[in-house]
Protein backbone atom coordinates (compact mmCIF):
# COMPACT_ATOMS: atom_id res chain seq x y z
CA UNK A 1 0.00 0.00 0.00
CA UNK A 2 2.85 2.33 0.86
CA UNK A 3 4.68 1.69 -2.41
CA UNK A 4 1.45 2.31 -4.34
CA UNK A 5 0.97 5.66 -2.60
CA UNK A 6 4.55 6.64 -3.37
CA UNK A 7 4.11 5.78 -7.03
CA UNK A 8 0.90 7.79 -7.15
CA UNK A 9 2.68 10.78 -5.55
CA UNK A 10 5.54 10.61 -8.05
CA UNK A 11 3.10 10.33 -10.94
CA UNK A 12 1.09 13.27 -9.64
CA UNK A 13 4.24 15.38 -9.29
CA UNK A 14 5.34 14.50 -12.81
CA UNK A 15 1.90 15.37 -14.19
CA UNK A 16 2.00 18.74 -12.43
CA UNK A 17 5.47 19.43 -13.81
CA UNK A 18 4.41 18.54 -17.33
CA UNK A 19 1.31 20.67 -16.98
CA UNK A 20 3.41 23.63 -15.76
CA UNK A 21 5.86 23.18 -18.61
CA UNK A 22 3.01 23.01 -21.13
CA UNK A 23 1.46 26.21 -19.84
CA UNK A 24 4.72 28.13 -19.40
CA UNK A 25 6.91 26.85 -22.21
CA UNK A 26 6.72 30.15 -24.06
CA UNK A 27 7.83 32.01 -20.93
CA UNK A 28 10.73 29.61 -20.43
CA UNK A 29 11.80 30.00 -24.02
CA UNK A 30 11.65 33.77 -23.65
CA UNK A 31 13.74 33.71 -20.45
CA UNK A 32 16.15 31.25 -21.98
CA UNK A 33 16.62 33.48 -24.99
CA UNK A 34 17.08 36.52 -22.70
CA UNK A 35 19.69 34.74 -20.57
CA UNK A 36 21.59 33.57 -23.63
CA UNK A 37 21.37 37.09 -25.07
CA UNK A 38 22.64 38.58 -21.81
CA UNK A 39 25.60 36.18 -21.83
CA UNK A 40 26.34 37.15 -25.43
CA UNK A 41 26.12 40.82 -24.48
CA UNK A 42 28.65 40.25 -21.70
CA UNK A 43 31.03 38.29 -23.94
CA UNK A 44 30.80 40.60 -26.94
CA UNK A 45 30.72 43.70 -24.72
CA UNK A 46 33.84 42.63 -22.86
CA UNK A 47 35.61 42.09 -26.18
CA UNK A 48 34.48 45.52 -27.41
CA UNK A 49 35.59 47.15 -24.15
CA UNK A 50 39.07 45.67 -24.51
CA UNK A 51 39.31 46.74 -28.14
CA UNK A 52 38.10 50.29 -27.47
CA UNK A 53 40.34 50.73 -24.42
CA UNK A 54 43.29 49.34 -26.39
CA UNK A 55 42.54 51.66 -29.33
CA UNK A 56 42.39 54.65 -26.99
CA UNK A 57 45.78 53.66 -25.57
CA UNK A 58 47.26 53.34 -29.07
CA UNK A 59 45.96 56.78 -30.08
CA UNK A 60 47.32 58.38 -26.92
CA UNK A 61 50.72 56.74 -27.43
CA UNK A 62 50.85 58.07 -31.00
CA UNK A 63 50.36 61.54 -29.56
CA UNK A 64 53.48 60.85 -27.45
CA UNK A 65 51.69 61.17 -24.13
CA UNK A 66 53.41 59.83 -21.04
CA UNK A 67 52.82 56.15 -20.32
CA UNK A 68 51.35 56.93 -16.90
CA UNK A 69 48.69 59.16 -18.51
CA UNK A 70 47.93 56.47 -21.09
CA UNK A 71 47.47 53.81 -18.41
CA UNK A 72 45.22 56.04 -16.32
CA UNK A 73 42.89 56.96 -19.19
CA UNK A 74 42.84 53.38 -20.53
CA UNK A 75 41.74 52.01 -17.14
CA UNK A 76 39.13 54.73 -16.76
CA UNK A 77 37.61 53.97 -20.19
CA UNK A 78 37.65 50.25 -19.45
CA UNK A 79 35.76 50.57 -16.13
CA UNK A 80 33.16 53.00 -17.48
CA UNK A 81 32.39 50.91 -20.57
CA UNK A 82 32.24 47.66 -18.59
CA UNK A 83 29.67 49.23 -16.26
CA UNK A 84 27.54 50.15 -19.28
CA UNK A 85 27.80 46.61 -20.67
CA UNK A 86 26.82 45.13 -17.31
CA UNK A 87 23.74 47.35 -17.05
CA UNK A 88 22.74 46.41 -20.62
CA UNK A 89 23.07 42.68 -19.84
CA UNK A 90 20.99 42.97 -16.67
CA UNK A 91 18.35 44.93 -18.58
CA UNK A 92 18.12 42.11 -21.13
CA UNK A 93 17.48 39.57 -18.39
CA UNK A 94 14.54 41.63 -17.23
CA UNK A 95 16.02 43.80 -14.52
CA UNK A 96 14.73 47.35 -14.81
CA UNK A 97 17.72 49.45 -15.78
CA UNK A 98 16.00 52.57 -14.50
CA UNK A 99 15.78 50.89 -11.12
CA UNK A 100 19.46 49.95 -11.34
CA UNK A 101 20.41 53.55 -12.07
CA UNK A 102 18.22 54.72 -9.20
CA UNK A 103 19.74 52.17 -6.85
CA UNK A 104 23.25 53.11 -7.99
CA UNK A 105 22.43 56.78 -7.46
CA UNK A 106 20.98 56.12 -4.01
CA UNK A 107 23.84 53.84 -3.05
CA UNK A 108 26.34 56.26 -4.53
CA UNK A 109 25.84 58.72 -1.69
CA UNK A 110 26.30 56.05 0.97
CA UNK A 111 29.26 54.56 -0.84
CA UNK A 112 30.73 58.01 -1.32
CA UNK A 113 30.51 58.73 2.39
CA UNK A 114 31.98 55.34 3.24
CA UNK A 115 34.73 55.62 0.64
CA UNK A 116 35.71 59.25 0.92
CA UNK A 117 39.36 58.28 0.88
CA UNK A 118 39.00 56.28 -2.33
CA UNK A 119 37.07 59.06 -4.06
CA UNK A 120 39.66 61.61 -2.99
CA UNK A 121 42.36 59.29 -4.34
CA UNK A 122 40.49 59.12 -7.65
CA UNK A 123 40.20 62.92 -7.82
CA UNK A 124 43.88 63.20 -6.91
CA UNK A 125 44.72 60.77 -9.73
CA UNK A 126 42.91 63.04 -12.18
CA UNK A 127 44.94 66.01 -10.89
CA UNK A 128 48.21 64.10 -11.23
CA UNK A 129 47.40 63.16 -14.83
CA UNK A 130 46.28 66.71 -15.60
CA UNK A 131 49.17 68.68 -14.07
CA UNK A 132 51.82 65.94 -14.52
CA UNK A 133 54.26 66.74 -11.69
CA UNK A 134 56.07 63.55 -12.72
CA UNK A 135 55.92 60.84 -15.37
CA UNK A 136 56.72 57.16 -15.64
CA UNK A 137 60.40 56.48 -15.04
CA UNK A 138 61.04 59.66 -13.02
CA UNK A 139 62.82 59.24 -9.70
CA UNK A 140 60.70 61.06 -7.13
CA UNK A 141 60.09 61.40 -3.41
CA UNK A 142 56.40 61.48 -2.45
CA UNK A 143 54.77 60.82 0.89
CA UNK A 144 58.17 60.18 2.45
CA UNK A 145 58.96 57.41 -0.07
CA UNK A 146 61.66 57.61 -2.76
CA UNK A 147 61.58 55.54 -5.92
CA UNK A 148 61.02 55.42 -9.67
CA UNK A 149 57.46 55.89 -10.93
CA UNK A 150 56.26 52.56 -12.35
CA UNK A 151 52.66 53.58 -13.10
CA UNK A 152 49.89 55.99 -12.14
CA UNK A 153 46.67 54.11 -11.49
CA UNK A 154 43.16 55.34 -10.75
CA UNK A 155 43.54 55.25 -6.98
CA UNK A 156 47.28 54.97 -6.37
CA UNK A 157 50.76 55.57 -7.74
CA UNK A 158 53.17 52.63 -7.94
CA UNK A 159 56.83 53.29 -7.08
CA UNK A 160 59.84 50.99 -7.39
CA UNK A 161 62.51 51.69 -4.78
CA UNK A 162 66.25 51.49 -5.58
CA UNK A 163 66.39 48.11 -3.80
CA UNK A 164 63.59 46.83 -6.07
CA UNK A 165 60.64 47.04 -3.69
CA UNK A 166 57.16 47.96 -4.90
CA UNK A 167 55.51 50.74 -2.91
CA UNK A 168 51.86 51.68 -3.42
CA UNK A 169 51.23 55.33 -2.51
CA UNK A 170 47.60 56.58 -2.48
CA UNK A 171 47.09 59.40 -4.94
CA UNK A 172 45.61 61.54 -2.17
CA UNK A 173 48.87 61.25 -0.25
CA UNK A 174 50.84 62.15 -3.36
CA UNK A 175 48.89 65.35 -3.94
CA UNK A 176 48.73 66.42 -0.29
CA UNK A 177 52.47 66.01 0.37
CA UNK A 178 55.51 67.77 -1.12
CA UNK A 179 56.71 66.16 -4.37
CA UNK A 180 60.43 66.07 -5.11
CA UNK A 181 61.23 65.13 -8.70
CA UNK A 182 64.91 64.29 -9.10
CA UNK A 183 64.58 63.57 -12.82
CA UNK A 184 62.69 66.61 -14.08
CA UNK A 185 65.80 68.61 -15.06
CA UNK A 186 68.66 67.44 -17.24
CA UNK A 187 71.37 68.47 -14.77
CA UNK A 188 71.88 68.21 -11.01
CA UNK A 189 74.38 69.56 -8.52
CA UNK A 190 76.40 67.28 -6.25
CA UNK A 191 77.05 68.69 -2.77
CA UNK A 192 80.15 67.60 -0.85
CA UNK A 193 81.33 68.90 2.52
CA UNK A 194 85.04 68.14 2.99
CA UNK A 195 86.73 68.83 6.33
CA UNK A 196 90.48 69.42 6.62
CA UNK A 197 92.77 70.11 9.54
CA UNK A 198 93.30 73.62 10.90
CA UNK A 199 96.99 73.10 10.13
CA UNK A 200 96.29 72.54 6.42
CA UNK A 201 97.21 75.10 3.78
CA UNK A 202 93.78 76.32 2.66
CA UNK A 203 95.02 77.62 -0.69
CA UNK A 204 96.69 74.30 -1.48
CA UNK A 205 93.59 72.42 -0.36
CA UNK A 206 91.41 74.40 -2.72
CA UNK A 207 93.82 73.77 -5.59
CA UNK A 208 93.75 70.01 -4.93
CA UNK A 209 89.96 69.91 -4.77
CA UNK A 210 89.66 71.95 -7.97
CA UNK A 211 92.10 69.72 -9.82
CA UNK A 212 90.34 66.51 -8.74
CA UNK A 213 86.89 67.79 -9.68
CA UNK A 214 87.87 69.14 -13.08
CA UNK A 215 89.75 65.93 -13.92
CA UNK A 216 86.44 64.03 -14.08
CA UNK A 217 85.05 64.34 -17.64
CA UNK A 218 81.47 63.96 -16.40
CA UNK A 219 81.63 67.22 -14.45
CA UNK A 220 80.09 70.05 -16.46
CA UNK A 221 82.08 73.20 -17.10
CA UNK A 222 78.95 75.34 -17.36
CA UNK A 223 77.96 76.13 -14.70
CA UNK A 224 81.38 75.94 -13.12
CA UNK A 225 81.93 73.95 -9.92
CA UNK A 226 81.78 75.92 -6.66
CA UNK A 227 84.65 75.24 -4.26
CA UNK A 228 85.35 77.33 -1.15
CA UNK A 229 85.64 77.49 2.64
CA UNK A 230 82.19 76.97 4.11
CA UNK A 231 82.54 76.85 7.89
CA UNK A 232 85.07 76.80 10.75
CA UNK A 233 84.01 73.84 12.84
CA UNK A 234 85.29 72.54 16.18
CA UNK A 235 87.80 70.11 14.69
CA UNK A 236 88.00 71.04 11.01
CA UNK A 237 87.84 73.69 8.34
CA UNK A 238 84.98 72.66 6.05
CA UNK A 239 85.10 73.16 2.30
CA UNK A 240 82.04 72.89 0.04
CA UNK A 241 82.56 71.17 -3.30
CA UNK A 242 79.60 71.58 -5.66
CA UNK A 243 80.07 70.27 -9.20
CA UNK A 244 77.26 70.03 -11.77
CA UNK A 245 76.64 66.82 -13.72
CA UNK A 246 74.03 65.31 -16.00
CA UNK A 247 71.19 63.75 -14.02
CA UNK A 248 71.94 60.31 -15.45
CA UNK A 249 75.56 60.55 -14.19
CA UNK A 250 74.71 61.75 -10.68
CA UNK A 251 75.39 58.74 -8.47
CA UNK A 252 78.29 57.31 -10.47
CA UNK A 253 80.05 60.68 -10.37
CA UNK A 254 79.23 61.11 -6.68
CA UNK A 255 80.91 57.88 -5.63
CA UNK A 256 83.92 58.31 -7.91
CA UNK A 257 84.56 61.90 -6.85
CA UNK A 258 84.31 61.05 -3.16
CA UNK A 259 87.06 58.47 -3.57
CA UNK A 260 89.16 60.71 -5.79
CA UNK A 261 88.99 63.60 -3.30
CA UNK A 262 90.18 61.39 -0.45
CA UNK A 263 93.05 60.02 -2.52
CA UNK A 264 94.01 63.49 -3.78
CA UNK A 265 94.17 64.96 -0.26
CA UNK A 266 96.23 62.01 0.96
CA UNK A 267 98.73 62.42 -1.87
CA UNK A 268 99.06 66.13 -1.07
CA UNK A 269 99.65 65.40 2.64
CA UNK A 270 96.50 67.24 3.70
CA UNK A 271 94.97 65.74 6.83
CA UNK A 272 91.27 65.01 7.13
CA UNK A 273 90.72 65.30 10.90
CA UNK A 274 88.44 63.27 13.10
CA UNK A 275 86.44 64.76 16.00
CA UNK A 276 88.65 65.26 19.04
CA UNK A 277 88.66 67.08 22.38
CA UNK A 278 91.60 68.67 24.23
CA UNK A 279 91.57 68.16 28.02
CA UNK A 280 93.74 70.55 30.09
CA UNK A 281 94.90 69.42 33.58
CA UNK A 282 95.62 72.22 36.05
CA UNK A 283 98.16 71.09 38.74
CA UNK A 284 97.42 73.95 41.16
CA UNK A 285 93.78 73.08 41.45
CA UNK A 286 94.66 69.42 42.02
CA UNK A 287 97.01 70.30 44.92
CA UNK A 288 94.34 72.42 46.64
CA UNK A 289 91.87 69.58 46.37
CA UNK A 290 94.41 67.07 47.79
CA UNK A 291 95.08 69.31 50.86
CA UNK A 292 91.39 69.70 51.49
CA UNK A 293 90.94 65.94 51.44
CA UNK A 294 93.88 65.46 53.84
CA UNK A 295 92.43 67.98 56.32
CA UNK A 296 89.05 66.28 56.22
CA UNK A 297 90.61 62.90 56.97
CA UNK A 298 92.62 64.33 59.91
CA UNK A 299 89.51 65.76 61.57
CA UNK A 300 87.88 62.32 61.53
CA UNK A 301 90.71 60.66 63.55
CA UNK A 302 89.96 60.23 67.34
CA UNK A 303 91.90 62.45 69.76
CA UNK A 304 94.17 60.44 72.15
CA UNK A 305 93.54 61.06 75.85
CA UNK A 306 96.53 62.06 77.98
CA UNK A 307 97.56 59.53 80.61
Amino acid sequence: MTEQNAMLAVEETANEAMSWLASNHELMIQYGVNIITAIMIMLVGNWVVKKVAGSVAVVLKKRELDQSVVDFIENLVRYVMFTIVLIAALGRVGVETASIVAVIGAAGLAIGLALQGSLSNFAAGVLIVTFRPFKSGDHVKVGGVSGSVASIQIFSTILTTPDNKMVVVPNGTVISSPITNYSRHDTRRIDFVIGVSYKADLKKTKEVLTRVVKADPRVLQDPEPTIGVHALMDSSVNFVVRPWVNTSDYWATYFDLMQAIKEGLDEAGIEIPFPQMDVHYHAAAAEVKAKANANANAEKQPVAEAV
